[in-house]
């Protein structure tokens, strides 16, 4: 399988949303009621257009095979002066196992260090051990920060935040 990855551009925003639609229903959805998880999942498949128009972040697109399936955001941290932060991660769940979660991360860091960065965090929900295993093979350790994160429902779930050097 041969992984390419690129800025996403304006006309992505269906397939941006496609692939975290997906992603967000097999890995969060899960965790919260039926009827909020599908109004989740509804909302993601949509809200990429304005991000694409906002570029406020750096948004990737991995393919494999010219399919595209992954996803990932990032830009300077808004609570963490002089790091980047990786705001979305995500991947089409018929592509977890490929490699090209491994591929897209490792072009991600690499974008960071052209723009001169050094440092990078994330946050992940604690109890999503299989996203946890990823980012710790990609270098990130837990930098031992925690947090409570509320997706809208009122019932907010624990994030754990994650670091290395890029």
């Amino acid at each position: 399988m041969q992984f390419t990855v690129r800025r996403a551009g304006p006309g992505d925003g269906d397939v941006l949303g496609g692939i975290h639609a997906a992603a967000w229903e097999a890995a969060y959805a899960p965790f919260f009621d039926p009827e909020f998880a599908a109004d989740g999942i509804a909302s993601r498949r949509t809200r990429w257009h304005a991000r694409l128009v906002a570029q406020d972040a750096t948004i990737l697109l991995a393919e494999a095979d010219g399919r595209p399936v992954a996803m990932s955001v990032h830009r300077a941290s808004s609570t963490r002066p002089g790091l980047a932060e990786i705001l979305s991660f995500y991947s089409h769940p018929d592509s977890w196992g490929t490699g090209v979660a491994a591929a897209l991360m490792a072009a991600t860091l690499e974008h960071l260090r052209a723009d001169g960065v050094t440092r990078a965090h994330l946050w992940t929900l604690r109890d999503t051990p299989q996203s946890r295993r990823f980012y710790l093979k990609c270098g990130f350790a837990e930098s031992g920060a925690d947090r409570p994160y509320d997706f809208g429902d009122g019932n907010p779930l624990t994030q754990v935040e994650y670091e290395r050097g890029c």
